[in-house]
């Protein structure tokens, strides 16, 4: 078959296209295709993670998930989570989500029972939801809750609780420890209990911050934790500081004379990891998803304005 290519004009590439000047136009790149977000609802034993942020070389919970995401769905998933816990915390109420093209969209509803069984027994999907594409699990957050579980058993941590109950040496005295974490309530800088993340704020707003005993276990006391967001290391920091108070080491407005400070404060010991689960997250309603974001970007990330 003979070319039609004539000598005279400029060669052009297969498939390319002939500019004005004779070079060859570049092709237009397909445009990406659309996505669908959802929300994935996440537990977790952290005893066995390296915490929530994918690390080389080590075992943590978004590089379990995003793994077996990938398997499941044959392509490469990039997931945002609503707090990034550390190494040995525990999650029954994380949320994350991830953008799948829509020509995933028939998988979504069988989505939950094949990624779980990919996952490992520490790890499981609660839920698989649609979102609207305004949803961000970190930023679309009105609030985060925690618990901290602690016993003062003279034999330790119940067997079947020992990797989220932490076992307290010393007596400890509810109505103190009650009265210390009240003083800390409101909007405060946090800056004593946080590590501090170069030009980040540590100012956070502590909505819920109290004791009870579990119901049907003698000697072990559950703090409740709310705010709009926390610093690193700010949960264990806080219950750290109140069990001193709760020992009698420390008087009870101890705690809270501790906000005057600007830098991190050495004399708080940060409670063990195992003792603290993320138990669940708020959002606002599919309205003000967008519009909730915008503000926590404003107020959290360094250089937006």
């Amino acid at each position: 078959m003979s070319s039609t290519h004539h000598p005279d004009e400029p060669a052009v590439p297969d498939g390319g296209l002939v500019g004005v000047s004779g070079d060859p136009a570049p092709v237009p790149r397909p445009s990406p295709e659309p996505t669908r977000r959802v929300r994935l609802d996440v537990a977790y034993d952290g005893t066995d993670f390296s915490g929530w942020a994918q690390q080389p070389t080590r075992r943590t919970v978004q590089g379990v998930l995003t793994e077996a995401l990938s398997t499941v769905l044959r392509i490469p998933l990039r997931l945002t989570v609503a707090g990034r816990t550390d190494a040995g915390v525990h999650a029954s109420g994380q949320v994350c989500h991830a953008d799948l093209p829509v020509s995933l969209e028939p998988q979504i509803d069988a989505l939950l029972r094949r990624l779980n069984r990919f996952l490992p027994a520490d790890v499981r999907v609660h839920a698989v939801t649609r979102v609207p594409d305004a949803f961000d699990a970190r930023f679309s957050a009105l609030r985060r809750h925690y618990r901290y579980r602690v016993t003062t058993a003279p034999f330790g941590a119940e067997p079947l609780r020992a990797r989220d109950t932490v076992a307290w040496p010393y007596a400890l005295d509810p109505v103190a420890m009650n009265a210390a974490s009240a003083l800390m309530l409101g909007e405060h800088d946090f800056a004593a209990y946080c590590k501090r993340r170069e030009g980040a704020t540590t100012v956070r707003a502590l909505q819920r911050f109290e004791w009870e005993p579990a119901p049907g276990e003698p000697d072990v006391l559950v703090a409740a934790v709310s705010a709009d967001a926390f610093c690193h290391s700010m949960v264990r920091s806080l219950v750290g500081a109140v069990l001193e108070a709760g020992r009698g080491h420390r008087p009870v407005d101890w705690p809270s004379g501790l906000l005057s400070r600007t830098v991190r404060a050495s004399e708080v010991t940060v409670a063990p990891a195992h003792g603290l689960s993320l138990t669940g997250v708020d959002y606002p309603g599919d309205d003000e998803l967008a519009a909730r974001a915008e503000t926590t970007r404003r107020i959290r990330v360094p250089g937006v304005s």
